[in-house]
């Protein structure tokens, strides 16, 4: 086992040059400590030019913000809360990308690291540490950057699935810092209704991929009853650890990585960092292998539940923004709509409440303008919300739109009803 010698923080990210490309590994393991010293370099004039790319991060975000104008600027692969006003103020970026894709940019060259800057576990007894609950696509950062710096924390919990050896960091700083936890809400009346709509269309055996939030943990509430269920996903929270507890999902009936939770990146309460912790019934793996549809359509009876920000009447879903403003990301969103259409008896679901909460029709004529079209209307199959689920799949234009006018607000239907004639012209009272 190569011997650790630690460094500061200061020490660590004084070898970092100016003009080069940072991976920052992410969600709930960002390596704040380094974030802060290199923070300390800028306000003395010691770097610049140094553009940041992660998934969405949790905690303070200062390499987004205005005042580190032409020092620092941020190009995530997905956007978060704490830099999404700055993204859409222009002092930040997004670089649309696939997330399994995601490791393709560093391992291919495209995008160049000059570093990357990661937390890890305490190192085993051969040297090999994890990458807990953030791999993504950090694998592939450290696998290509120039420089590569670990934050070692006891708080990271040790995962099996892809490690890293010692000998990969040229430099090791210590952090005990706890990583950030996110309790999500209880779900209203509006997402239990969709939580039972979706649950409706997954059977006994299946394996599924869902996201995090109230209404992923709304859906799980209502997955309570299943059995043998398996979990191939990008990321899980509490509601499906509770059903992991309970056995509800085991496994069983999965293909590949039998009896095992495979994922790539978590955010929840401690509850679910401890689970992981040296669980060898939980994979975390490199993003690549995770959204990779060739891998997920392995597992038959795949139930990929989704999300969306806005789905006009042809099928177009958008996931990623509000018209220009962009809001998140692209995500895997499309890997896993593909990778369930390939399973054997798998379903695409996309999942929402037919209204936001300001009251505005999510099911839409057209998309606002500048809406980005995450998953192409060809690809668009069941569509749930409160009001009920509805199959696009095999259906004209027209038949799509009657039905999912029928799952609209009923206070929408009529004026979705007169847009779908304008458009449709006189034969749309004829399809039924």
């Amino acid at each position: 086992m190569k011997q650790i010698k630690y460094v500061s923080a200061d020490e660590a990210v004084s070898h970092i040059p100016s003009n080069c490309h940072v991976h920052l590994s992410s969600v709930a393991s960002v390596p704040h400590i380094l974030i802060q010293a290199l923070c300390r370099r800028a306000d003395a004039g010691d770097v610049k030019g140094l553009q940041f790319h992660h998934f969405h991060t949790e905690g303070p975000a200062p390499y987004s913000e205005e005042r580190y104008a032409g020092i620092f600027f941020e190009q995530g692969f997905f956007v978060g809360p704490n830099v999404r006003p700055n993204v859409n103020a222009g002092w930040a970026d997004y670089l649309p990308v696939h997330l399994g894709e995601s490791q393709k940019l560093y391992r291919e060259g495209h995008i160049k690291l000059g570093a990357a800057l990661v937390q890890v576990s305490l190192p085993d007894e051969q040297g090999r540490v994890s990458l807990g609950t953030s791999v993504d696509c950090s694998v592939a950062a450290v696998e290509s950057a120039d420089l590569v710096i670990g934050v070692v924390n006891p708080n990271v919990p040790y995962a099996y699935g892809d490690l890293l050896s010692l000998d990969q960091f040229d430099y090791l700083v210590k952090d005990d810092t706890p990583l950030v936890t996110a309790n999500f809400a209880e779900p209203t009346p509006t997402e239990v209704l969709i939580g039972k709509n979706c649950a409706a269309l997954v059977e006994d055996g299946d394996c599924i991929q869902m996201g995090i939030g109230a209404l992923p943990n709304a859906l799980a509430a209502q997955l309570d009853g299943h059995k043998n269920l398996g979990l191939h996903t990008e990321m899980f929270a509490d509601g499906l650890l509770r059903l992991i507890k309970k056995g509800v999902i085991n496994g069983r009936c999965k293909k590949i990585d039998t009896g095992k939770v495979v994922a790539s990146f978590l955010l929840g309460s401690q509850d679910v960092y401890s689970f992981i912790d040296h669980n060898p019934d939980v994979l975390m793996r490199d993003i690549k292998y995770v959204n990779n549809p060739f891998v997920i359509a392995q597992n038959p009876h795949m139930k990929a539940i989704n999300s969306a920000t806005e789905v006009d009447l042809t099928g177009q879903i958008s996931a990623d923004s509000i018209g220009t403003r962009i809001f998140s990301g692209t995500g895997g969103q499309v890997e896993f709509v593909r990778g369930a259409v390939m399973s054997e008896g798998g379903k695409s679901i996309t999942a929402f409440a037919s209204r936001t909460n300001k009251g505005k029709n999510k099911i839409v004529p057209v998309l606002n303008p500048g809406a980005g079209v995450v998953t192409p209307r060809a690809d668009a199959h069941w569509i749930v919300t409160e009001y009920g689920a509805v199959d696009l799949y095999g259906k004209s234009l027209q038949e799509r739109a009657r039905l999912l006018i029928s799952i609209a607000h009923p206070d929408d239907r009529e004026a979705l009803d007169r847009a779908a004639f304008e458009r449709f012209g006189p034969h749309w009272h004829w399809v039924k």
